[in-house]
């Protein structure tokens, strides 16, 4: 399924947050958000899973303003994990990722049941089906809600900062499931690197704009990296995947 991104402004207190996003996340593709905080990143996906209406554009599924979609239909197609979850009553992590099923009213308990089960394989919570939510860590909370996600069976997934939380192996296991989960995938990442590593295509973004896109061998280029991060990046190439790999210096400053 493809999702376009056609002309999206977002207004708050007289500010604009975003200004005409225009982007293609491809059926199967896996694109990333990248920018500096305050950029826009989370502002946008929240347009993307309707939590936020924007003043301006449309997005679309296949074509389809999401927008105009019922609620259930449009949680049949696109899964969000936002940057920030709360949960106020502490479910079990079995009860947890079951909240994925609910847009499926022609669900059965058997078949919710084998689905769960194979999101929290998936995610590596399995063992942890009967703790308590508030109990865990926020690594495992993290896994946990990427479960939810994923036992709503979406064709797009969203995710904003999805490796928050979470150990470096940790942080490699879930990008590289959501690489092979055959869904069209929107992310906004912090992690440069693991964004080169896992991503299809970039767009960064400034100041509520995008700057530039593309591969991330042709995005992550340093005097971009300079303009937009204030840093010295020094590309370099991964041993085994080859893919675009930085290091980092801040930018020398003159002390008047």
């Amino acid at each position: 399924m493809r999702l376009d991104i056609e002309g999206v402004s977002v207004e708050a207190a007289g500010a604009r947050l975003v200004d005409d996003i225009r982007l293609t996340v491809d059926s199967g593709t896996v694109v990333g958000l990248v920018g500096p905080n305050g950029s826009g990143k989370s502002t946008l996906l929240r347009c993307v899973y309707r939590a936020l209406r924007p003043v301006a554009g449309a997005v679309r599924l296949d074509g389809e303003d999401i927008a105009r979609m019922p609620s259930r239909a449009a949680a049949r197609l696109l899964a969000a994990l936002p940057q920030e979850s709360s949960a106020e009553f502490d479910f079990t992590v079995a009860e947890v990722v079951t909240m994925g099923r609910l847009p499926h009213k022609d669900r059965t308990a058997a078949s919710d049941q084998r689905i769960c089960a194979d999101a929290m394989d998936r995610t590596g919570v399995g063992h942890l089906a009967d703790r308590g939510f508030l109990a865990l860590s926020g690594g495992e909370r993290q896994r946990v809600l990427i479960a939810r996600a994923l036992a709503q069976q979406p064709r797009v997934l969203v995710l904003d900062e999805p490796t928050n939380h979470l150990d470096v192996a940790h942080q490699l296991d879930v990008l590289s499931l959501v690489r092979t989960s055959g869904l069209t995938v929107l992310t906004a990442l912090h992690d440069l690197n693991l964004a080169a590593a896992h991503c299809d295509v970039l767009y960064v973004l400034a100041a509520g704009r995008i700057v530039a896109s593309g591969p991330p061998r042709d995005v992550l280029r340093p005097d971009l990296l300079a303009e937009v991060f204030g840093v010295r990046a020094h590309p370099v190439r991964h041993p085994e995947t080859g893919a675009v790999q930085l290091l980092f210096d801040r930018l020398s400053t003159t002390t008047p």
